[in-house]
């Protein structure tokens, strides 16, 4: 295997930082010594044999016969694939070698920053030295790399130091709910959250969420999820997150946070950087040895895709999730840039750095580059055993290619966020020999089994699975409860004519084609039934049979029970007013003639994605097209061409085009329900009955046709390079903020949704609160970070102990014999002994405190013009001030306007008013400026938005001067 993988072509050249090619980042273990030669023995003789010269026909006869057309096109063929194996199954090394930069393009930051330098830290840190002081080398190894796939009961574990009294710490997904856990909570996804724009429902999900990874014993949570971001409709994982807005996604994430903290258990903001797409998101994956490279300007990336990253970090989180994929052509977990730069120095990360499963590529360079955890602790590929880390981190340390106090920072900020969650304390977290540790495991449901189940010499079993109760306690409430709100809050009312809805559940209102009073109902469409083979019948939920609860892959649960839709309606509605007809087959014949004889007729329809290790039917990982799937379009248009009153239900995992039958006369009204988890049919009646009035917005735009996103929203599904590369030529500009730009009419924009009811907006005041600078104040001085002794052990201390067992596969710290240890000359990235100056930017948790002061504060009265009380989402938009320049005079490009805050509001109907405050700080009224490396706030006058939807902006206030 080559161990320093393929760049691509060099991009055409950037003042901005992020893109302007460098030396920053060595992928690869490469040196001069001998544990880190960068290719095999076999690898090294395909580079030899690929570079001989091909041998020339000797005579002209014996090679023209295969001019004949129908020969030659066999020969084109078998030629193009010839190339393609060899360029694809040995890494592309002979057209790396030829073409492309040993580096990668991102520049570097030297040396990682060191944790421990704020005061929110200071005693979690003070901790951690004096316990780390106390451990050997091999020791703060076990704790910074994983003991491999499957070795313990979580997706990841990592070693414990025993006699120390630090636990073996138990990484579980995911970001909505607990992978391969039983009985636990199948949470509404992201998408929905985000749908709710309701600041206290993210908080109590990530607090429940929380309590139950603790009660089964779970230290770290794999969530939540804000990368991706959404820049591409059809990206598979879209729906982790929680939508296509970084303030959305921001606030929505830091509550997350908040809320899993809050309970003693450490979150995981994830995934660092860039990472949009599931086609080619890591190597060897879809057959290509280099994962893609998103390339994004130095601007882009702070205004947009590290921005709810920022807001996780204020929020004080654990730890960060490096992404599978390349960076500006360098891998996003040894980036040095990315984690040294901007996480670790800008922003104040005082957590540890966790590489996603598996996608570390290299050994040094990524614990130079700022990497504190590998997980699951396997090498290049799934499973292997072959650590790049574990023994190989103590030999690079013992051989002096990774600094000592390199180490001992990787292993403090593991530790000290042990501290800062309080996970010491043995009443809340007692230690395995009083009962504590995972309560469950992840590779049985048996009561009894291995405790290594990924190693096949392990025999060891024992209780792995106590079934511990966590959804509904007296000690933290009705989960239940929680999540159907969430879910009903969740869906978005776009379209509603005449107010047909709601529904009596008594049928009043509703006349019947028959005369006899009993209203027919026809449920259409296999979304509104159960999976007919089970719930949880598919791996990791990778299909779309029956009702869409969740997308696929890691951040997907098992679900403990389910609500179909269908079963709920029919459950709800009285059965001496209502004939209903069950029609779960989207495709089966005489479906016309089925609509015609019904009264009201519900369709359920879906749009099913996922990560891209599955996948379903023709759909891996991102979706194909942004229409609904199983023909559910047909559907709805047989269906509503022939029953007059149809509401069509939406579970979709991002934005779906309508257009094939939106503005049919049919259709009453449109439901987006995204993926309401377990309570997906309770949610829906909720709504259709008006026991909640609908309080959902899109967190995304709906197109009218796909192209309407821009040319660079399409998923890149064939590689362009041995190193597929996708450039974010669109800045800025993605969803809401394109179809501005453009201005593109949007068949429902960003922010927008129906209730059974109106409001109005008045009042509006905006209190400019001032500030003396266009910069931010001066970074105040950080704390000093606890230093420990940084002298290499004797190589002595790493050797084997005797008489320990050991499991294959099973990822230890520990060396063979002194003779590993060899020394040389490390080849050290270019730069790497330039120190960088520290940003202007930082200084604290998120970036330099005077970023968060409170720059304008504005207010406004809020009127439900409705008899129904409901829950109003109010929408607050930024217009920066015209013709922005920056220090050289050159102009700055701004979106027409960007959403800066939002809130939901509780308000009671017959033209009750509510009185709204909300704030604008001095980083949302800023832009980051390449040249000075900072955020901005211009001249000028800017204006505030107050309103309802990106597009439905009633109340503004022009002439605002903050400076």
């Amino acid at each position: 295997m080559a161990l320093t993988p393929p760049e691509s072509y060099e991009l055409e050249q950037s003042h901005d930082p992020l893109m302007t090619r460098d030396s920053s980042d060595h992928d690869s273990l490469t040196s001069d010594i001998d544990d880190f030669d960068p290719l095999d023995d076999h690898e090294k003789s395909y580079r030899d044999d690929a570079s001989q010269p091909l041998q020339r026909p000797r005579r002209k006869g014996r090679w023209r016969k295969w001019l004949i057309p129908s020969r030659f096109c066999c020969i084109l063929i078998a030629l193009f694939f010839t190339t393609l194996f060899l360029l694809l199954s040995v890494g592309g090394f002979w057209v790396y070698t030829a073409s492309v930069p040993s580096y990668g393009e991102s520049p570097p930051w030297y040396p990682s920053p060191q944790g421990g330098t704020v005061s929110t830290w200071k005693d979690a840190y003070e901790k951690a030295a004096a316990l780390v002081g106390q451990m050997t080398l091999v020791e703060k190894v076990n704790i910074t790399t994983g003991t491999g796939w499957s070795m313990g009961m979580c997706v990841g574990n990592t070693g414990p130091v025993e006699r120390l009294g630090f636990p073996s710490l138990c990484l579980q997904d995911g970001p909505l709910g607990l992978r391969f856990v039983d009985n636990a909570t199948a949470w509404p996804a992201g998408i929905t959250v985000g749908a709710t724009w309701s600041k206290p429902l993210m908080f109590l999900r990530g607090k429940a969420h929380g309590f139950e990874a603790k009660k089964k014993g779970i230290n770290v949570l794999l969530g939540p999820s804000m990368g991706p971001i959404g820049r591409l409709p059809a990206g598979g994982r879209n729906w982790e997150g929680f939508g296509s807005d970084p303030v959305l996604q921001g606030i929505s994430a830091a509550q997350t946070i908040k809320g899993i903290q809050n309970v003693g258990v450490m979150a995981t903001a994830k995934h660092f950087v860039g990472n949009e797409q599931e086609h080619f998101r890591q190597a060897w994956e879809w057959n290509t040895p280099n994962a893609i490279s998103s390339n994004i300007d130095d601007r882009t990336l702070h205004e947009l895709y590290a921005w709810p990253f920022a807001e996780a970090v204020r929020a004080g989180v654990a730890s960060v999730m490096c992404s599978y994929n390349q960076v500006n052509n360098s891998y996003a977990c040894q980036n040095s840039k990315l984690l040294n730069g901007i996480l670790k120095d800008e922003l104040g990360f005082q957590g540890f750095v966790m590489s996603d499963w598996v996608a570390q590529r290299s050994g040094v360079a990524s614990a130079l580059a700022g990497l504190d955890m590998t997980m699951p602790g396997d090498g290049l590929h799934h499973q292997d055993g072959n650590s790049l880390w574990g023994t190989e981190l103590t030999k690079a340390v013992l051989n002096s290619s990774v600094p000592m106090q390199r180490l001992n920072d990787m292993t403090m900020r593991v530790v000290a966020a042990w501290y800062q969650t309080q996970q010491d304390s043995h009443s809340q977290w007692p230690p395995v020999s009083a009962g504590g540790g995972p309560t469950f495991s992840s590779w049985t449901n048996e009561k009894v089994g291995n405790l290594h189940p990924g190693s096949p010499d392990s025999s060891d079993t024992g209780i792995v699975n106590k079934f511990v109760p966590v959804r509904n306690t007296p000690e933290d409430g009705d989960h239940d409860a929680l999540a159907r709100r969430i879910a009903t809050e969740g869906i978005v009312m776009v379209k509603n004519t005449d107010g047909f809805l709601p529904v009596s559940k008594t049928g009043s209102g509703l006349t019947s084609k028959d005369g006899y009073g009993i209203v027919k109902v026809g449920i259409f469409g296999e979304d509104a039934y159960p999976n007919p083979d089970g719930i949880n019948n598919c791996v990791d939920r990778a299909c779309n049979v029956g009702t869409l609860t969740m997308g696929w892959g890691s951040g997907a649960v098992e679900l403990p029970y389910l609500s179909p839709p269908a079963f709920t309606l029919r459950r709800i509605m009285e059965e001496d007013k209502y004939n209903i007809t069950d029609w779960a087959d989207n495709h089966k014949p005489g479906i016309e003639q089925a609509a015609k004889e019904q009264d009201v007729c519900f369709v359920f329809i879906s749009s099913d994605a996922g990560e891209g290790y599955l996948g379903w039917e023709d759909v891996k990982g991102d979706r194909n097209e942004l229409y609904a799937q199983k023909g559910g379009d047909e559907m709805v248009r047989r269906v509503a061409s022939n029953c007059e009153k149809t509401v069509v239900v939406l579970h979709t995992v991002g934005p779906t085009i309508l257009e094939r039958w939106i503005d049919l006369p049919g259709v009453k009204a449109v439901l987006i329900a995204h993926l309401p988890g377990q309570e997906a049919g309770q949610a829906i009646v909720d709504v259709i009955f008006g026991e909640a009035n609908p309080s959902g917005r899109l967190p995304y735009t709906i197109a009218k046709k796909p192209e309407d996103y821009g040319p660079t929203s399409e998923v890149m599904y064939l590689p362009n390079a041995v190193v597929p590369q996708q450039n974010f030529t669109e800045g800025l500009y993605i969803d809401y903020r394109y179809f501005d730009k453009h201005d593109i009419d949007p068949r429902y924009e960003f922010g927008y949704g129906l209730s059974y009811g109106g409001f109005k907006l008045n009042s509006l005041m905006v209190h400019p609160l001032g500030s003396a600078n266009h910069e931010a104040l001066p970074r105040p001085d950080a704390l000093k970070p606890p230093q420990l002794d940084t002298t290499i052990p004797s190589v002595d201390s790493a050797l084997w102990p005797q008489g320990m067992r050991k499991l294959k596969k099973y990822i230890y710290p520990y060396i063979d014999s002194v003779s590993d240890i060899k020394h040389g000359k490390y080849p050290y990235p270019n730069g790497y002994d330039t120190p960088q100056a520290v940003s202007k930017a930082g200084g604290g948790e998120g970036g330099n405190h005077d970023l968060f002061n409170t720059a304008v504060n504005v207010r406004a009265e809020l009127t439900n013009l409705g008899t129904m009380d409901g829950f109003c989402v109010v929408q607050l938009y930024l217009e920066f001030p015209p013709n922005i320049v920056d220090a050289d005079g050159e102009p700055v490009d701004m979106p027409v306007r960007v959403l800066r805050n939002f809130d939901k509001i509780w308000t009671e109907g017959s033209h009750k008013r509510t009185r709204i405050s909300m704030d604008l700080t001095r980083k949302d009224l800023s832009y980051w400026d390449v040249k000075r490396q900072t955020w901005i706030m211009p001249d000028g006058e800017f204006r505030v938005h107050l309103g309802f939807s990106s597009r439905d902006l009633p109340l503004s206030m022009p002439g605002m001067i903050v400076i």
